[in-house]
């Protein structure tokens, strides 16, 4: 019997402050060009086979997270409701500093009206979005991104704020209406390389039964129906907009004619049939995407685990997890391992509250590879707030799942460097100029001594320092390796004037009184010649927040 996944993945956080009310008509937005860091790459991206390459021929892979929020009533990101210091800056340097190089961001047509409000806005926390409407929000994440060497991924997540559903229009929300508002979030972002395309719709799916299904099918050639051709309508139109985007393209979730198995006609049914909302591009060898423009398709995939729905055939497999790469092959890993198009696994996640799940993720971290040639992903989600799946930060916003990231982390190709044509944020338009996350009484960074042959070298800068009893500071720590290869290193200082972590991600922490030693995770030890890695903590102070001398061994 094929089954689908049932699941919702709902909001379950919800502290809501002020809301910020604004009025965001569509307009024009002008940005320097610019080009992303070496991180991510230079200029805009296209794809060559399997692989997905800047402008200069380099190949990129994206490693990214999901930020939702967009697509809700609240029309902005979730978590902007945290308190300090979780502002949107600190958010995307924490994602930034875990290695995250990519930013997807589900959005429904609805947050792009003029006069959509964004709401649950702490403006104690995020003072400088107070009156800023969904789309100027939208805006400074982009700028701030680019400036870290992070890409950004726009996801028509739904068709209004109702909820999500099984075909990518509705009464309400026509395919026209879609892709007006595609055209003009691609005018929008047009001269700014940081968004690099549009995931067209999210999870088109089965609904009903056969032979009477009336959800979304593959190469059916229904074209009420058939999401390959709606794809194919959609993605164009984009491309004549702005050719420069990736046009990134799920599947569906049973093949057929839109509907499910029918389990009742004592018919058996192929357990391969259905895959998960969105996972089921079986039928994209056969009958595939064609775009006007060349080298701009990605396909993209979204699996689960057992926290998600447990009732997926290959769980129950006496194989389990071994049996899992066969599915994925079959489902989509076969378009990147035949050189067919690149693979972004635009979903994964899990709570891991089931043992099987960590066996699941391992497995599928290590099916979509590493380093530069692997498929590319953006995990689901930053969040905590997803009711299936939690998030990599918890209910504050900024303590680290750690579980999750010690089998996620080692995947990740971090962001590096600015995102200007010079290495600096040039993408940046002078009117929507962020305020920096340092202000000007944050004390100045402390470096070791420069790295030598097989050493390391530590640098020390306090990002966000705010006043109170005690007050509180957040630190960006970067280990530098010297002319050759580490495959450990420890970094170490003393606080001299009431200085104290609270919170540390990607390193192990050992303090003795006020003196504080930084051991690398297993999955950041190792660091190539003249490479970073970085490590990053929140903590408070009294009397004067001074900055210490840091050394780093390797």
């Amino acid at each position: 019997m094929g089954l689908r996944s049932s699941r919702t993945r709902t909001a379950i956080g919800g502290a809501a402050a002020l809301a910020a009310v604004a009025a965001g008509a569509l307009i024009a937005v002008a940005f320097s060009a610019g080009s992303a860091s070496a991180g991510t790459g230079t200029g805009y991206l296209h794809t060559s086979g399997n692989k997905i390459v800047d402008s200069t021929g380099a190949t990129v892979r994206l490693t990214g997270i999901n930020w939702f929020g967009m697509e809700t009533d609240n029309h902005t990101f979730h978590g902007l409701w945290a308190g300090k210091p979780a502002s949107w800056t600190q958010q995307l340097d924490h994602m930034a500093q875990l290695g995250f190089n990519t930013i997807r961001v589900p959005y429904t047509g609805d947050s792009l009206r003029a006069g959509a409000t964004a709401t649950s806005i702490n403006t104690d926390t995020n003072p400088d979005l107070i009156g800023l409407s969904p789309l100027q929000i939208l805006d400074k994440v982009v700028n701030y991104a680019g400036g870290k060497g992070m890409r950004i991924i726009l996801d028509r997540h739904r068709p209004t704020a109702a909820g999500q559903t099984a075909l990518w229009y509705t009464a309400a929300a026509s395919e026209a209406s879609e892709i007006a508002d595609w055209q003009s979030l691609a005018s929008r972002y047009a001269n700014n390389p940081t968004v690099i395309g549009a995931d067209l719709f999210n999870e088109p799916h089965a609904d009903g039964t056969e032979p009477n299904g009336t959800g979304s099918c593959w190469g059916c050639g229904d074209t009420t129906k058939d999401w390959r051709l709606a794809a194919e309508r959609i993605g164009n139109a984009v491309l004549q907009t702005n050719p420069n985007w990736l046009i990134f393209v799920e599947g569906v979730s049973c093949d057929g004619n839109g509907g499910s198995p029918n389990v009742y006609d004592n018919v058996p049914d192929d357990p391969m049939a259905c895959d998960w909302w969105g996972g089921n591009l079986s039928k994209a060898g056969t009958y595939p995407v064609r775009l006007n423009v060349a080298n701009r398709l990605v396909y993209s995939a979204h699996d689960y685990g057992i926290s998600v729905y447990d009732r997926q055939p290959w769980f129950k497999d006496s194989n389990f997890p071994n049996n899992l790469p066969d599915v994925w092959d079959h489902f989509w890993g076969y378009l990147y391992k035949q050189n067919i198009a690149p693979v972004l696994v635009g979903e994964f996640g899990s709570t891991l509250q089931n043992p099987l799940d960590t066996q699941w993720l391992t497995k599928l971290m290590a099916y979509m590879g590493s380093g530069t040639n692997g498929m590319s992903f953006t995990y689901w989600s930053w969040n905590p707030d997803s009711g299936d799946t939690g998030g990599i930060v918890g209910d504050d916003w900024i303590t680290v799942n750690q579980t999750k990231m010690n089998i996620v982390g080692p995947y990740l190709n971090p962001p590096a460097g600015g995102g200007g044509p010079t290495g600096g944020p040039t993408s940046r338009p002078p009117s929507s100029q962020p305020p920096s996350s340092r202000p000007p009484s944050s004390p100045p960074a402390s470096s070791s001594p420069p790295p030598a042959n097989g050493a390391c070298s530590a640098t020390y800068e306090v990002t966000s320092q705010w006043p109170g009893s005690p007050g509180g500071f957040q630190v960006a720590v970067t280990v530098k390796a010297g002319t050759s290869a580490i495959s450990k290193w420890t970094v170490k200082w003393t606080y001299a004037n009431g200085q104290a972590i609270t919170q540390l991600w990607n390193g192990t922490l050992t303090t003795s009184g006020s003196a504080v030693t930084v051991t690398n995770m297993a999955y950041n030890g190792t660091i190539p010649a003249n490479g970073t890695t970085s490590f990053g903590f929140t903590g408070t102070w009294t009397g004067t927040n001074a900055t210490p001398t840091v050394s780093c061994t390797a």
